[in-house]
């Protein structure tokens, strides 16, 4: 949803931050430090909680929706008004923009509420519903203790009948609007509501499902087949997960990772098992690693010498939060220091057995060094630095320039790869192990065959993982690589047709002699 508005000119602050770095102030008062900020505390409730509470009621940033009287009204919270005037609308109570035959009070301000227009509002109504989303229910049990102080009987009506936990959409509020009006408006007439907004029997059908997971040529893919290659040979381990892209881990097919933390914060949950005699995993993003992971979880497992295995996901990015710039970013940044490798920083707090492998799509060499980093015999904490860019990134940089330069006549090559339907067996262990989006399964084309093959979609980015699990867990041959040429020059216009000429003339002999075998 998009719109726009008119904004008021901006105004100059009365100090710039140019004018309080060239005059700075010292007060004591003001510093956090005892005794002053025992005075500091004393202020914010005499002094600025009233003023606040003042501004807000002056501002009129709470609102009211709808009937201006009535024996029964609604509180709610300002970010769930959308949904409530929703549900409204399908009970028959209110229309698109607001105009609710039952009292809103919406607070767009939730803290501090303001005790005069919470009386005004109850005044005269026997209930009241409180649209509170979460738990504990703070704002009603706030509102109880302010009509109890005004000497209204006002009843408060919350949690007894909507969810404690969850969304509050609009098919909840509806069955909660219901429930309320049942019991102290049952004369008010309400429309029967069906379940909001259905999806369409076409485009449900049309909408492929998809669980939860990685993008489409994801790096952070292959590291998780590796580590269930590994596990394959070395049993399962005790993975420390970490908040990111690489989370989607827990989920199939992969199946890996038994707790999580916060972000960075893997290794410090692998740190309980150093003393277990089974080395942990630890995974953690180049995100969390510079928010966090370098102090509380690497600093710390090499200070206590952790025997841990720790594993940073490089993709360059912030990723999970948007693709912002950090301090490993391999990009130039103009506004700020970049290039600053994670394997320095590692090392730089006394870590020794550190690895990096710059290219996470190998799945052999990732395997490798993560059994190397298993099996090691010294103790202390093992570091394995994998990279590769956020593949959501490089298309959003690349794809632009991909397309203007096909726009403009340009030869341009991209690679995808497919997979030989008379050669794959159906087994599907290369959709076990990757989980890629775009590799999916269709109708096996030989009629003397019932398990469907693997199939590889257009969605294919080029990112090779598939070749890449065949390869090194040693599975059926079938997929092939192929270039994609678009605007091919004359040259390559007779490359192909040679490259055709031959190939049928292979394929023509191999029928005569296959049906000669025949009879």
């Amino acid at each position: 949803m998009t719109g726009s508005l008119v904004a008021k000119a901006n105004r100059r602050p009365s100090m710039t931050v140019a004018e309080a770095a060239a005059a700075p102030v010292r007060d004591v008062d003001r510093i956090v430090l005892p005794p002053a900020n025992i005075v500091h505390e004393r202020e914010k409730i005499a002094e600025r909680w009233p003023a606040a509470v003042r501004f807000i009621e002056d501002a009129r940033l709470n609102e009211h929706f709808g009937a201006a009287d009535g024996d029964i009204g609604v509180i709610v919270q300002g970010g769930l008004f959308n949904t409530l005037n929703r549900a409204l609308e399908l009970l028959g109570l209110s229309d698109p923009f607001g105009a609710s035959r039952v009292p809103v009070y919406c607070l767009n301000v939730t803290y501090p509420l303001i005790p005069a227009e919470v009386a005004a509002f109850c005044a005269g109504k026997r209930a009241v519903l409180v649209v509170e989303e979460g738990q504990p229910e703070f704002i009603e049990h706030e509102l109880n203790t302010l009509l109890r102080r005004a000497d209204l009987q006002t009843r408060v009506v919350g949690k007894d009948l909507l969810p404690r936990a969850g969304e509050y959409t609009a098919t909840v509020l509806i069955e909660g609007l219901r429930r309320f009006l049942d019991a102290w408006a049952p004369d008010l007439e309400v429309r029967p509501a069906a379940a909001p907004d259905p999806v369409p029997p076409a485009a449900a059908g049309a909408v492929p499902p998809r669980p939860p997971g990685f993008c489409t040529g994801c790096p952070e893919r292959p590291i998780f087949t590796a580590m269930k290659l590994v596990e394959r040979e070395l049993g399962p381990r005790h993975v420390s997960a970490d908040i990111g892209c690489h989370l989607f881990s827990i989920l199939p097919p992969f199946d890996i990772g038994n707790t999580t933390m916060g972000y960075g914060l893997g290794p410090a949950g692998a740190s309980a098992f150093k003393t277990s005699g089974r080395r942990a995993i630890a995974v953690m993003g180049d995100g969390g690693f510079w928010h966090n992971g370098l102090t509380s979880g690497v600093g710390n497992a090499v200070f206590n010498q952790d025997d841990a295995v720790t594993l940073v996901v490089d993709n360059g990015y912030a990723a999970a939060t948007g693709g912002q710039a950090i301090p490993s970013s391999r990009g130039d940044n103009a506004l700020r220091v970049t290039r600053n490798p994670i394997e320095r920083a590692i090392r730089g707090v006394g870590a020794t057995w550190v690895r990096t492998v710059e290219r996470t799509y190998d799945v052999a060499q990732m395997r490798d060094v993560l059994k190397a980093a298993l099996t090691a015999p010294d103790r202390g904490p093992k570091f394995i630095v994998a990279q590769s860019e956020c593949m959501l990134n490089r298309e959003r940089r690349e794809k632009p320039a991909r397309e203007k330069a096909i726009a403009s006549g340009v030869r341009v090559t991209r690679e995808r790869f497919g997979v030989d339907p008379d050669t794959c067996t159906g087994d599907h262990s290369c959709i076990r192990l990757s989980g890629c989006p775009s590799l999916s399964v269709k109708a096996n084309p030989d009629p003397l065959k019932t398990d469907p093959v693997a199939h590889v979609d257009n969605s294919c980015v080029g990112c090779g993982l598939c070749g890449e699990v065949s390869h090194a867990a040693v599975l059926c041959p079938s997929f092939y690589r192929a270039r994609i040429v678009q605007n091919p020059t004359r040259w390559d216009r007779f490359v192909q047709g040679v490259r055709r000429a031959v190939i049928g003339a292979w394929q023509r002999q191999a029928a005569r002699a296959l049906a000669a075998r025949s009879f």
